[in-house]
């Protein structure tokens, strides 16, 4: 179990191309992980169409064959007579002919016999929204190192590291080799993906919109954090920017990968550091295929309580009736006075009045 998470996360080793909102891929991962004295290296492989499995292949199974990981895919072999056989017939080849290059790789590294070696590959290509070829890739890695990758531009391959020239001057000896992979990336991908985006439209076509807020966070010393979060979209192609009244805050941003949500679609999040009280400065952008427009979101401060509120009140009517008291409590101590002066003087004023209106007539 634990050479199989260790070989899983292997497939990580390769950085995977950056791809554009609305685009679309297929991507496979063979690793291969050598086992001294356990026979044969595991061979595992897995493929992707976007950002969801529907293939896998694992060579320590009882009976090693290509099998489905998801729905649409299963019934494939209705539409394409011997998909699975042919699947499963290139997928033990290559179980075969990585075992033969981690020997190879090991004279090529002057390594002695025994140890824990990695070949991996990683190839696919990427179509644009119109479902036209964009871009293609062939990567090599070896004991978690990269090792050769093909320029699809020139159709050459470049070695990250010397041992590989070794490989690099004999597929390059041989145009047959380079050639096949031209076709295969460029024709014969992109037919597998429009193919398999048709057998799942619901799915693989969609565009789920984020939902997205803007959280604050302090620390102990008094540092602040804006954390703008969006969750729930797919695919996972999306931008999360931060602006300081208006202008991009990329150096001074924090942002991790995006990831899946356990339920097929896709969470980021992306934060920055502000001065305390600067808070209404800042403003987070977030750019998705399923949004008719950017969202522009601001850390808003919570309201209080209506229990705050209704709290408020009270105490206010409480005063007041408090003042009222202490003004009634007042006027009986006082005797009455204060009343018959009041009186007097209202009744002082009313006569001038009406010695005013008796003078004008």
């Amino acid at each position: 179990m634990g050479l199989l998470v260790r070989s899983l996360l292997l497939l990580g080793t390769l950085a995977l191309p950056g791809t554009w909102a609305g685009s679309h891929s297929l991507r496979y991962f063979f690793t291969s992980v050598t086992r001294p004295g356990l026979g044969e290296p595991r061979f595992l492989a897995v493929g992707y169409v976007d950002d969801q499995q529907f293939v896998h292949f694992d060579s320590d199974s009882e009976s090693p064959r290509a099998e489905p990981r998801a729905a649409w895919i299963e019934g494939v072999g209705r539409k394409e007579l011997g998909y699975w056989e042919r699947q499963t017939g290139i997928l033990r080849e290559a179980a075969q002919v990585f075992g033969a290059g981690l020997e190879t790789l090991r004279g090529y590294f002057n390594q002695s016999a025994g140890g824990v070696h990695t070949l991996q590959r990683m190839y696919g290509c990427e179509v644009t929204p119109e479902l036209r070829f964009r871009h293609g890739f062939y990567q090599y890695a070896y004991d978690g190192r990269d090792y050769l990758a093909l320029d699809t531009e020139t159709y050459t391959w470049t070695a990250a590291v010397p041992p590989a020239v070794n490989t690099k001057r004999k597929w390059e000896a041989d145009r047959s080799w380079t050639e096949r992979d031209k076709v295969y990336l460029e024709e014969e991908c992109v037919m597998w993906v429009k193919k398999y985006l048709e057998m799942d439209k619901e799915t693989l076509q969609r565009a789920d919109p984020p939902s997205a807020r803007v959280t604050r966070h302090a620390a102990p010393h008094g540092e602040v954090t804006l954390r703008c979060r969006a969750q729930d979209f797919y695919p996972k192609e999306i931008s999360l920017t931060w602006l300081r009244e208006g202008q991009e805050q990329l150096q001074d941003m924090e942002s991790i990968e995006t990831r899946l949500g356990g339920d097929g679609t896709f969470q980021k999040w992306a934060a920055v550091g502000v001065t305390p009280g600067q808070e209404g400065e800042y403003t987070c952008r977030v750019q998705h295929e399923g949004l008719p427009e950017p969202l522009t979101l601001q850390w808003e401060p919570p309201s209080p309580p209506i229990g705050l509120i209704v709290g408020g009140i009270v105490a206010g009517l409480l005063l007041i009736a408090i003042i009222a008291g202490i003004g009634v409590w007042r006027k009986k101590n006082s005797g009455g006075k204060g009343g018959d002066y009041v009186q007097a003087a209202v009744n002082d004023s009313a006569q001038r009045s009406n010695v005013s209106l008796t003078a004008k007539t």
